[in-house]
């Protein structure tokens, strides 16, 4: 199967030639913004002495047979197909040219850092972490830092609304971080929220002895109901040794296993005494005794052990990052998202075949450089046979005002990010039973920086074809288009600090799905065969046939009425809500 060219984003072949010299003072722009984001306001001038670790990403040399890989071992059709490649398979492929290597080495070293001073190299090379203080990255960035302070999170960061490079590394530097990506997992928004207007139930015993979907579920959502709805009621795991599911979490959260314990008490109840394991993440926390009110986390990993049991969970618990106080000379976090998750789980021997996570921003507040870099790293899950899913969001077609942020105030519809990277596979919402309708939160949408992949053409023009000239200049019909697949997202009932609450958003379907998926890679595994890795490919293609097609709602946002659900794909629940049995003939 092809894969459109301009997705490996933007990477052409490269001369790396040797110049004859260097001119470190020779600075062009890398990225700018006309504004701070939406959100952020200047508080002040960053100290000086304020120190930080800076993440250098370098292009990787063969990132392109990466991607071709990817998509050969991801098409069905193809003889390649489930062949993933290895840890060092794939490092070879993301590791940085040589002549790349020497020309940063050079520019760090010209600004009086040692290469063997780094923080931290990634497995292939690609990313290098140095610490500096922010007069020194000014100096190597042609950069003025700021303090920016963001009202709606409380959060404060150091940034800058643009920085350069010397002519001579645009060719060898992908992106710098951070710089003028502001977003933190504090201001970015989140995909789930209680829902106190649904009441909560104490139990679902009654649902438990069947496979059919009683009326209840179309108002609160238990494991039970999940079973039935997506058809996995009667698989029973066999590859329980090997086969893994994977919860990434952000800000220091972890789930509560005596929750868990309730929770299995009243709607999984063979799953009583059975848990998860916690993996710290760059301090991440798993302190029992203290809690908090974790809603994502409990949400997370109730539902993903509720419907995989007894497949093993492992919920990665990634450490916040402290508000920036100017009175402290720590090195800090930088509040990248995403960045220390990645990279930690790149890095190890063995990944779950099966990973879900939740979080997004507008893809317009993602600077291009960084959204690209960022995107890649999910492609390599893919390579190494991982199935990456994220929530598409809570704001239909967009939140807020959903105008640009270019200076010229246009209201179009707002993608999201990681939502719209090609290379996972992303989740939208639907609500009720018999049938099942889109959910009018459910995010949906086609991204204004990556192109469309080949895998899904066919699908999304016969959606666009259908809707014609409608909410034309609002969309970019010829850009990645989401949600892939969809599963509910209303009432789903969680035990939190010991009370069951009715929680929703696309963080309840994210975790449904990867579930479902997990049980098919369980199915290959325990046959002999290879985990799914990338999805999306035969999604669109041999099982497109295996989803439930939700023909009914809408996304409203931007003021609008937002994309309708019909026959097919759409971008409000995707190719529809899994049937995990149709699936396992296609798998």
């Amino acid at each position: 199967m092809l894969f459109s060219t301009v997705l490996v984003l933007g990477l052409a072949h490269l001369s790396l030639s040797k110049p004859l010299s260097r001119r470190w003072d020779d600075l062009v722009e890398k990225h700018a913004w006309v504004q701070p984001p939406r959100g952020w306001v200047y508080a002040s001038a960053a100290p000086p002495d304020h120190t930080f670790d800076m993440r250098i990403g370098l292009k990787q040399d063969k990132l392109d047979t990466l991607i071709a890989t990817l998509m050969e071992t991801s098409d069905p059709n193809h003889e390649k197909y489930g062949a993933h490649l290895t840890k060092e398979e794939t490092e070879a492929l993301v590791a940085p040219h040589p002549d790349s290597v020497e020309a940063v080495e050079a520019w760090l070293q010209h600004h009086g850092i040692d290469i063997e001073d780094a923080v931290s190299r990634s497995g292939g090379g690609e990313w290098v972490t140095i610490r500096v203080s922010v007069a020194q990255a000014e100096r190597m960035l042609g950069a003025k830092y700021g303090v920016y302070h963001h009202a709606g999170s409380s959060e404060s960061v150091v940034r800058t609304t643009s920085y350069s490079l010397p002519k001579d590394l645009h060719r060898h530097i992908n992106v710098v971080a951070p710089t003028t990506y502001f977003g933190t997992l504090r201001s970015m928004r989140t995909t789930n929220f209680l829902q106190p207007d649904i009441k909560p139930i104490e139990s679902d015993a009654k649902l438990i002895s069947n496979a059919t979907v009683p009326a209840s579920c179309g108002s609160t959502i238990t494991p039970a109901c999940l079973r039935a709805l997506y058809n996995t009621v009667n698989y029973v795991p066999k590859a329980t040794n090997t086969n893994k599911l994977g919860v990434a979490g952000y800000l220091d959260e972890f789930a509560n296993r005596a929750d868990l314990q309730m929770f299995f008490q009243r709607f999984r109840t063979d799953a009583v005494g059975s848990s998860f394991t916690t993996t710290p993440v760059n301090g991440g926390g798993d302190d029992q005794s203290d809690p908090g009110v974790e809603t994502k986390a409990n949400l997370d990993i109730q539902y993903t052990t509720g419907i995989s049991f007894p497949t093993p969970n492992v919920y990665y618990s990634t450490g916040g990052s402290p508000p920036f106080n100017p009175d402290s000379q720590t090195p800090t976090d930088t509040n990248e998202p995403y960045l220390d998750w990645l990279n930690f789980i790149l890095a190890q021997p063995s990944i779950p075949q099966t990973i879900t996570t939740s979080y997004g921003d507008d893809e317009q507040s993602v600077p291009d450089d960084y959204a690209f870099q960022v995107c890649n790293l999910f492609a390599q899950l893919g390579a190494r046979g991982t199935t990456v899913f994220f929530s598409s969001g809570d704001f239909g077609v967009g939140g807020g005002d959903c105008l640009t942020n270019d200076g010229k105030n246009q209201k179009i519809f707002q993608p999201a990010f990681p939502a719209s990277c090609p290379f996972v596979t992303t989740v939208g919402g639907t609500t009720k039973v018999n049938p099942e309708v889109a959910v009018s939160f459910s995010g949906g949408g086609f991204s204004r920086l990556f192109a469309q992949p080949s895998y899904q053409t066919t699908a999304v023009n016969t959606f666009v074809t259908g809707l014609g000239t409608k909410f034309a200049g609002l969309y970019n019909k010829t850009g990645r288009a989401y949600p892939d697949v969809s599963a509910q997202g209303n009432g789903f009932q969680v035990v939190i600090g010991g009370r069951v609450s009715s929680v929703g958003g696309t963080s309840a379907s994210s975790p449904t799905v990867a579930a479902v998926f997990s049980l098919l890679n369980d199915f290959r595994i325990a046959n002999g065969k290879p985990s799914l890795g990338f999805i999306n490919p035969l999604l669109y293609s041999t099982a497109s046939s295996g989803f439930n097609d939700i023909t009914s709602g809408s996304n409203p946002g931007c003021g609008t009425t937002g994309f309708t659900a019909g026959k097919g794909w759409d971008p409000v629940t995707g190719l529809g809500t899994p049937d995990f049995v149709k699936l396992q003939a296609f798998v």
